[in-house]
C-alpha cells in the first residue's frame, strides 16, 4: 500500500557513503531517513477519500463459488455439508453451552460466518473460496511453514476463544473439506480475487476511538447494542447464538485475533457492514469504517496469553498489530491506531539495514 520512494541520481553516491559507515551510524541513517521519506510516501498512498477498488491481476481466479447442492448424498457430501454447518452454525455445534460436554471446541456463541460471510461465500467478506489453494503457506505469526489445520486452530484459539480441534476428529475433517470444496479448481498457491475483506485508504492520522463512538452510535448500535453485546437468538445457555454477535466483552473474540487489528476491521466495516452491504457500494464512508473500527478495537475482550512469542521475526509483524514486542521504536497505541506510515518506513529501513553487511 505505500509508494516506495527512491532517488536514481543520487543512490550510487548514498551506497558509497554507507559502505564506510560503522553498523550503529547506519542504522540511525536508515532510520533517518525512513522518517524523511514517510510523509512523502504516506501523502501519495492516501491522497483522497474515494474507496479504492480491489483490482485483480493476472495469476488470480475470478469469483466463482462451487454449488455445494450439486454434491451427492454420500459420505463426501454429507462432510462438506457438515463443514458448512460448523461455519454458519459453529455455537450450536461446537460451543460453549452445547449439551455434549466433549463438543464444546469454541469458547465463545460466535459463529465463524460472522466473518467469514455467508458461510465463507461472499466476495471481499473474509471468504473461504479458494483458501485451501494457499497452503501450506509460511505463518510470519509462528516463523515456520503451517498448514490448513493449522489455521483453522489458530481461528479456534483466537477467534472463537476456544481450543484446538482433534486434528483427526470430524470436525477438523469436516472444515477441512468443505474449504477444499470451496476451492475446487484452484491450484495451489494461487489466489482468488475477493479473498480479503478489500483494501480502503488508510488514515494520515490515528483513527480516533471517540469519533468511532458516534460514527457506532448511529450505523452499528441498532444490531449490536448499545453496549456492543449483540442480540441473542434465544436466550443464555441454549446454544442457539446470536442473531447479531457481540463485538467486545466476555463472549467475544479474544485480544490475539485478526478482528482485533485496525486494518482488518475497518476493511471489513466498509466491503460488509451493516450486514448485506456490497464491497462496490460500501454504507459507511472510509473515514467513518477507520473511526468505528478503533472504537471498537478500544473496547475490553478476552485476553489471549503468550502474545509476546507472536512473530518471532519481528519485523515480520503485521504494523497495526496492537501488542509488542516490537522491532521499531514506535508506542503500543500507535501500532494500534495509527497512523501507520512513519512505521512502515522505519520497517522497511530497518529490514534494509539488515541485508546491509555489518562492521
Amino acid at each position: 500500500m505505500l509508494t516506495r520512494v527512491t532517488d536514481s541520481v543520487t543512490s550510487t553516491h548514498l551506497k558509497l557513503a554507507v559502505s564506510t559507515m560503522t553498523y550503529p551510524t547506519r542504522l540511525a541513517l536508515f532510520v533517518s531517513v525512513a522518517a524523511l521519506l514517510s510523509a512523502a510516501a504516506w501523502q501519495a498512498c492516501s491522497a483522497g477519500d474515494a474507496p479504492q477498488a480491489p483490482t485483480a491481476v493476472t495469476n488470480q481466479h475470478p469469483w466463482t463459488v462451487p454449488d455445494i447442492n450439486t454434491l451427492p448424498d454420500d459420505t463426501w457430501g454429507k462432510t462438506v455439508r457438515y463443514g458448512r454447518d460448523l461455519i454458519n452454525k459453529t455455537s450450536t455445534l461446537i460451543g460453549p453451552e452445547v449439551r455434549d460436554a466433549s463438543k464444546r471446541f469454541a469458547g465463545n456463541n460466535l459463529d465463524c460466518q460472522n466473518c467469514h460471510v455467508e458461510g465463507g461465500a461472499k466476495e471481499f467478506g473474509l471468504p473461504l473460496v479458494g483458501v485451501s489453494a494457499k497452503f501450506p503457506s509460511y505463518f510470519a505469526r509462528t516463523g515456520r511453514v503451517g498448514t490448513l489445520e493449522d489455521r483453522i486452530q489458530g481461528c479456534m484459539e483466537r477467534s472463537m476463544n476456544g481450543k484446538p480441534l482433534p486434528i483427526d476428529g470430524a470436525e477438523m475433517t469436516a472444515l477441512v473439506s468443505y474449504m477444499k470444496f470451496l476451492s475446487t479448481g484452484r491450484a495451489i498457491g494461487s489466489d482468488t480475487f475477493g479473498s480479503d475483506a478489500g483494501r480502503i485508504k488508510e488514515l494520515q492520522r490515528a483513527a480516533d476511538p471517540v469519533k468511532g463512538r458516534t460514527v457506532y452510535a448511529n450505523t452499528c448500535a441498532g444490531c449490536h447494542g448499545n453496549d456492543g453485546q449483540g442480540q441473542r437468538n434465544g436466550a443464555v445457555g441454549d446454544a442457539k447464538g446470536y442473531l447479531f454477535p457481540p463485538l467486545w466483552g466476555p463472549d467475544s473474540f479474544n485480544d490475539g485475533a485478526g478482528m482485533d487489528k485496525l486494518i482488518n476491521t475497518a476493511n471489513f466495516v466498509h466491503s460488509d457492514m451493516p450486514e448485506g452491504t456490497s464491497w462496490k457500494n460500501p454504507v459507511v464512508s472510509r473515514e467513518d469504517a477507520w473511526e468505528v473500527a478503533a472504537y471498537v478495537i478500544s473496547q475490553p475482550r478476552p485476553a489471549m496469553a503468550n502474545l509476546d512469542k507472536d512473530y518471532p521475526n519481528r519485523l515480520e509483524k503485521p504494523i497495526d498489530t496492537p501488542y509488542g514486542p516490537y522491532a521499531d521504536t514506535f508506542s503500543a497505541e500507535q501500532h494500534k491506531y495509527g497512523p501507520f506510515g512513519p512505521i512502515a518506513a522505519a520497517i522497511r529501513a530497518l529490514d534494509a539495514n539488515r541485508e546491509q553487511p555489518h562492521d
